[in-house]
């Protein structure tokens, strides 16, 4: 006859068990921020592609014409502001009136926020790096932090790479933002 042989665990057995699954929610808590802030940038990039998309819909409705185009100071700061009133009133052809018509309230940050346009004019020659003050050069470093929600549009501008050179079409524009990741992202129409 046997005597009390009993079935269960041993402490070995369940201390391992402990650490295999404390291994995977440590990886899993450490991998979750990267991929949320990766989607959040993929996100970015898919608000400056429809950005150009919509300035392309704007050129064809006004004769291949940019918005603000011969008629504004340099640089120009648009601003949906807390309820958008700051672009009541603003004239269909200036920046402003672009976001008021084109890209109006919903054009935000996966963040929540609006994004703000920086319109500047890239005065090299074609091919040659835009020399526009401190928003380019900040926006390739840390100067420019990624929470700004500042999409840099570059009249006369193109894309090389993350870098915004100048266009000899006057019909040209690259955008430029800063991702979370650190980098910066330039698109063009």
């Amino acid at each position: 006859m046997k005597l009390g042989v009993k079935k269960g665990f041993t402490i070995i057995e369940v201390v391992l068990v402990l650490a295999v699954a404390g291994l995977i929610f440590t990886m899993v808590f450490i991998a979750l921020p990267a991929l949320q802030r990766s989607q959040r940038d993929n996100t970015r990039r898919d608000d400056m592609i429809n950005f150009i998309a919509k300035v392309k819909n704007y050129q064809q409705s006004n004769r291949g014409a940019l918005p603000g185009a011969g008629n504004s100071t340099f640089p120009v700061n648009v601003d949906w502001g807390e309820d958008g009133s700051a672009l009541e009133g603003a004239k269909a052809n200036t920046w402003a009136g672009f976001y008021k018509d084109y890209l109006g309230k919903t054009f935000t940050d996966p963040d929540g926020y609006h994004y703000r346009l920086q319109v500047i004019e890239c005065a090299a020659k074609s091919d040659v790096a835009c020399d526009s003050g401190d928003i380019l050069n900040d926006l390739y470093t840390s100067n420019f932090p990624y929470n700004n929600y500042a999409m840099v549009v570059v009249l006369q501008g193109k894309c090389d790479g993350i870098e915004v050179v100048g266009s000899n079409s006057p019909r040209n524009l690259a955008v430029v933002y800063r991702l979370e990741g650190s980098q910066a992202y330039c698109d063009q129409t």
